[in-house]
């Protein structure tokens, strides 16, 4: 049996052997031989990193590569650390390839010969990635396990090379990422020049003797426009409704079930790690920017939802939207904002992936992921229908699935800093809710008349998609309909698990505590004791809330379906004008064209620079 140190290397190393294995011996390999071997490779990891978990307990776990290990608090040595929230990330990577790779059985029409096994072998090199980010404790070492998983998510993106669609949409993913990319590795070459580290501990434990100015300032912005433009915070977020509407299925579960939720979790470990004592960034400056740019995220995620036909960008939008609530849970910069955002984005993993594979049944059956062009067609689909509905409620935050109590507890954290937080997340819940259960109720049950036209304004309609299965008329694969049910069930039992809440909160509260995790990574001390963990149970407020939301979700839906058809609004109401001054600019802003994506890139990192700088 490994030590606890060596699971970490070992969570690392079993998805990279897996890859390898699988791209020799899938020459060889018929199709079956390619997904047992897969799900072999992939069933190993969670393994590992599920007795990483047990054994790490409340805790941290760390692990210097070859034996370097630091003397007098120095070292040249790479280290892995592994908490609650970092292991429990990569063992929410783990889970989650593991279910893409069940999913994707008899998915994908792969060639035989040179291209067997490619697929799975990406996902285990993209799950390599996650793994690897999600447990270091080197910055430099983030930046490159960062670009692993970005560089296989283009592949993953423009896998079908042969339609020029996804591979436009892989090269602006690709560039706008390694745009951002290179923001980082300047940002971690000036960190260097400062304190001659790169270990995050090694770093926050340097930046604390000295005095903040403008280089520390410019490095925080600059390495953290990486995490921060997969994370598709606004206005870093245009690549990723054009990167969902091309991938496949399977890589949309992904993208938006773990991958954007990593950008996240790296914006608060390197804030947290490196930048969040003496010599930093301060609490309130950190606090108010990203407070704002989580509210602007969650309102554009929001407003771009609704407006969608085409369901995997309406699902890509959805997660900008939710991305804007983690970011506001994170910057309250309390435990209780933390943990309310680790069930959150454990539950949210679950919802999101389960309706991307319930979108792929669709594309399966009818070539089509446009709501209109769908409108009834679905009919026959009655359990598909169902937790089609159940994913739109779990994203409302329906009580009691872990959506739900994620919102519950990140709203009581955002409430206490101000009182008008909790507002955006039931806006934001109710209204991507109702969009999923729109599509719901048109596609799978045939209501309301079918949706007229938008006259005049350019729109995705998700018609004509290229087959992504072996055979439309084949009958359902039974892992294309487990799975999403699985899914689901998993974002239920985040909710109804007081234990797992309970975990993750003390995970929040040692995720805080820096001179712990310096401590723990350098072993130049005893690690302290840390406080009482906060509330992780539901609340009546909580419940209340969550109900509302689920509420105006199905009344928005409703109306959507039954109400007035578009265009009945009078010219004059505020309905039209919010339509002609807000949501129409909006849209406009979205054009589809690279050097606008890059533009917006260059002015967000310009007024993060701006915003932190007149704070600090």
């Amino acid at each position: 049996m490994p030590s606890t140190a060596a699971l970490l290397p070992l969570a690392v190393a079993i998805p990279l052997l897996g890859a390898v294995v699988l791209s020799v011996a899938g020459r060889w390999l018929p199709r079956l031989g390619c997904d047992i071997l897969a799900t072999a490779w992939a069933v190993a990891d969670v393994l590992c990193l599920v007795l990483l978990w047990v054994r790490t307990g409340d805790g941290r776990a760390v692990s210097w590569l070859g034996g370097w290990e630091p003397h007098g608090g120095e070292s040249v040595g790479i280290v892995l650390v592994a908490d609650r929230l970092g292991g429990g990330t990569a063992l929410l990577a783990a889970l989650l390839v593991l279910a893409v790779l069940v999913y994707s059985w008899r998915y994908f029409d792969e060639p035989s010969g040179e291209r067997a096994g490619t697929f799975p072998a990406l996902l285990l090199l993209f799950e390599a990635g996650m793994c690897g980010f999600a447990l270091t404790g080197d910055l430099f070492d983030a930046f490159v396990f960062f670009e692993l998983m970005g560089a296989v998510a283009y592949a993953l993106t423009g896998y079908r090379i042969e339609d020029p669609r996804p591979l436009h949409g892989a090269l602006t993913f690709g560039i706008v990422n390694s745009l951002a990319a290179y923001c980082s590795l300047l940002g971690i070459a000036l960190l260097y020049a400062r304190t001659g580290e790169l270990g995050l501990a090694q770093l926050g434990r340097e930046l604390a003797g000295q005095h903040r100015d403008a280089l520390v300032i410019c490095a925080f912005v600059l390495v953290l426009t990486g995490p921060l433009v997969k994370a598709a915070m606004a206005p870093f977020h245009f690549w990723l409704p054009d990167a969902h509407a091309v991938a496949p299925t399977p890589v949309c579960m992904l993208l938006s079930g773990v991958m954007v939720e990593l950008g996240v979790y790296g914006a608060a470990r390197i804030y947290w790690t490196v930048f969040s004592g003496p010599g930093g960034i301060p609490h309130d400056a950190f606090r108010t920017t990203f407070l704002a740019a989580g509210v602007l995220t969650a309102l554009i995620g929001t407003t771009m939802c609704w407006q969608q036909r085409h369901l995997k960008r309406m699902l890509a939008f959805s997660t900008v939207g939710h991305v804007g609530l983690f970011l506001i849970g994170v910057a309250v910069l309390t435990p209780a904002g933390l943990a309310g955002t680790a069930v959150y984005i454990a539950g949210h993993a679950g919802a999101k992936a389960a309706l991307f594979g319930l979108t792929g049944i669709l594309l399966d059956r009818y070539g089509s992921v446009d709501e209109h062009g769908l409108h009834g067609r679905a009919r026959e689909l009655a359990l598909p229908g169902a937790l089609f509905l159940a994913g739109g409620l779990a994203l409302a935050g329906l009580p009691p699935f872990g959506t739900g109590l994620g919102k519950a507890l990140s709203e009581e954290a955002a409430g206490h800093w101000a009182g008008w937080l909790p507002a955006v997340y039931v806006i934001v819940s109710a209204v991507t809710g109702g969009a999923v259960l729109r599509v719901a109720l048109r596609v799978f049950y045939g209501l309301g008349p079918r949706p007229t036209e938008r006259g005049g304004e350019p729109e995705t309609t998700g018609e004509g998609e290229k087959p992504e299965v072996r055979g439309p008329t084949r009958l359902l694969p039974p892992p294309m309909l487990v799975l999403p049910a699985l899914l689901l069930l998993g974002c239920l039992a985040v909710g109804l698990t007081p234990d797992l809440g309970r975990s993750l909160a003390r995970a929040a509260e040692l995720f805080t505590d820096r001179a712990g995790y310096q401590a723990a990574a350098l072993g130049t001390a005893a690690q302290a004791a840390v406080a009482p963990p906060p509330p992780a149970g539901w609340t009546t407020a909580g419940v209340l809330l969550g109900l509302l939301s689920a509420v105006l979700a199905c009344a928005l839906a409703g109306t959507a379906v039954l109400g007035p058809a578009r265009g009945a609004a009078r010219p004059h109401s505020a309905v039209a004008f919010l339509g002609r001054r807000v949501v129409l600019p909006v849209r406009r802003l979205h054009s589809g064209l690279l050097g606008d994506y890059v533009a917006w890139l260059t002015v967000g990192v310009a007024v993060l620079l701006v915003a932190v700088a007149a704070q600090s």
